[in-house]
């Protein structure tokens, strides 16, 4: 990200605990290449408006499940149609991580329902844990798997 052609006006530590942050978080973001404070005299990074909207840019992306690598790539792409495969990327890798979320939900509601002492006794919990048995004999099965690598 480019440093902002704003006049600097915070410190790290003022930066850092607006957003609640650790100050070696910034400096890290830095050396990676996500935020270009300026300097003082003195050398000390400098802080502007820029740069606000930098760190909620990297948190919200954070909060989306972004890693700091693809944040950096995604600012470092300059063609829209980059940013969108980058993204698109993304999404499906966090629809299959919602879809397991929601599996796992699941079993667990399903254990909570069960009437059972043991509800690794009741039937219905059986059942899902016959189907995960099922998917993992699938993966060791190259027949089963689709182009995308993923069992049909």
């Amino acid at each position: 990200m480019p440093v902002s052609g704003d006049r600097a006006s915070m410190g790290i530590g003022a930066l850092a605990e607006r957003f609640g942050l650790a100050t070696h978080v910034l400096r890290h973001w830095e050396a990676m290449g996500l935020l270009t404070p300026a300097r003082d005299a003195a050398g000390r990074r400098r802080y502007g408006t820029g740069d606000l909207t930098h760190v909620a840019v990297i948190l919200r992306a954070k909060e989306a499940g972004l890693s700091l690598d693809t944040i950096r790539s995604l600012a470092a792409a300059t063609d829209p149609a980059t940013r969108r495969d980058i993204l698109r990327k993304e999404a499906e890798a966090l629809r299959s991580r919602v879809a397991a979320a929601q599996a796992s939900l699941e079993l667990i509601e399903c254990a909570l329902d069960c009437d059972h002492e043991d509800f690794t006794q009741c039937v219905h919990f059986q059942e899902r844990v016959i189907d995960r048995i099922e998917v993992t004999a699938d993966l060791e099965r190259p027949d089963k798997w689709n182009r995308a690598g993923r069992v049909e």
